[in-house]
C-alpha cells in the first residue's frame, strides 16, 4: 500500500505530456526518500541520480519520443520510469522473479519476464524494436549463464532495420575505482571490464555499427547517498560533484569507471 505522499507522486504519469530529464531525475530521488522506493539506491541523493543525465540526453538524440524500445535488464525500473515519462512506447524485459517497481503504474508499460535457464534468447519477433537499452546490464550476462557476443546477436535480431542499441554504464578496464574497490573483502566491483577495442569487436561480431564509444565518470556518484539528508538534496552539491567530475575527466578520462557506446542496426 503506497503512502498518501507516493500516490501523489503517480498522479502525472497519467498525463501524455513530455517532462524535462531533469524534473524526473528529481522525481526519482524523490520517491527513493520513500519506504517504497527503498531500491532506487543510485538516487537516494541528487548527485547519484545526475550519473544518468548524459544517458537521457543520448535517449533524446537517437531516439524520436514514441518509438518501440526495450529497456533490456530493467532493474529496479529506473530507466523505464524515465522513457514512460519521456512518452516512449516502453517494454521493460527482466529476469528477476517479480516486479519491484511501485512507482510504475499497472498499463503504462509492457513487463516481460524472461526465462532464467535460457538467459540469452529475447520472446519477441525479429524487428520489434526501434531501441534497445542497457544501462549497467551487459557486463552481467556471463554471471547468469549468457554470453555478451550472443545477447548482442539477439538484440540486434530485435532491432528494426536503422535502429539503436544504447549501451550504458559498461565498466572500463582500466577504472581505478574498479582497482581500488578489489582491494577490500566484501566490496562490489566488475568482474568482466571493457576496452574500446573489445567493444567494437563486439559490436561487429553482432552486425552493429558501431556510432559513438566514450569514457565517462571519474567520481564514484552511489556513494554520495550516505551524506545527511539535506546534503543529499541539495543542489549545489549536485552541481559541484557535477562540475568536478567533468573537469577531472578532461585530464584523466582512460582511468574513468564506464564506458558509453551505440551500436546501430
Amino acid at each position: 500500500m503506497l503512502s498518501a505522499r507516493e500516490s501523489r507522486m503517480l498522479v502525472p504519469m497519467q498525463k501524455t505530456i513530455r517532462y524535462s530529464s531533469d524534473s524526473i531525475l528529481h522525481e526519482l530521488f524523490e520517491f527513493s526518500q520513500t519506504e517504497a522506493g527503498q531500491g532506487l539506491l543510485q538516487f537516494q541523493s541528487l548527485a547519484g541520480g545526475r550519473q544518468y543525465t548524459h544517458l537521457y540526453e543520448l535517449t533524446q538524440k537517437y531516439v524520436p519520443s514514441g518509438s518501440r524500445v526495450l529497456d533490456w535488464g530493467a532493474g529496479n525500473g529506473h530507466f523505464s520510469y524515465y522513457l514512460i515519462r519521456m512518452g516512449y512506447n516502453v517494454t521493460a524485459f527482466t529476469l528477476e522473479d517479480s516486479r519491484p517497481w511501485p512507482f510504475l503504474p499497472t498499463g503504462a508499460f509492457q513487463f516481460v519476464r524472461g526465462d532464467s535457464k535460457n538467459p540469452v534468447t529475447l520472446p519477441f519477433q525479429n524487428d520489434t524494436f526501434d531501441a534497445v537499452f542497457s544501462v549497467g546490464v551487459l557486463e552481467h550476462v556471463r554471471e547468469t549463464g549468457g554470453d555478451e557476443s550472443a545477447s548482442l546477436k539477439e538484440i540486434h535480431r530485435v532491432l528494426r532495420p536503422g535502429g539503436y542499441f544504447i549501451c550504458y554504464h559498461f565498466p572500463n578496464q582500466f577504472s581505478w575505482i574498479d582497482f581500488v574497490v578489489r582491494l577490500f573483502p566484501n566490496r562490489h566491483y566488475h568482474p568482466f571490464r571493457y576496452s574500446a577495442e573489445s567493444i567494437r569487436a563486439l559490436t561487429e561480431n553482432a552486425g552493429l555499427k558501431l556510432v559513438e564509444c566514450r569514457r565517462y565518470g571519474l567520481l564514484p556518484r552511489n556513494e554520495w547517498r550516505r551524506l545527511p539528508g539535506n546534503l543529499r538534496a541539495s543542489f549545489l552539491i549536485a552541481d559541484l560533484v557535477d562540475i568536478a567530475d567533468a573537469c577531472l575527466t578532461t585530464v584523466a578520462r582512460p582511468f574513468c569507471q564506464n564506458y558509453y557506446f551505440i551500436a546501430k542496426k
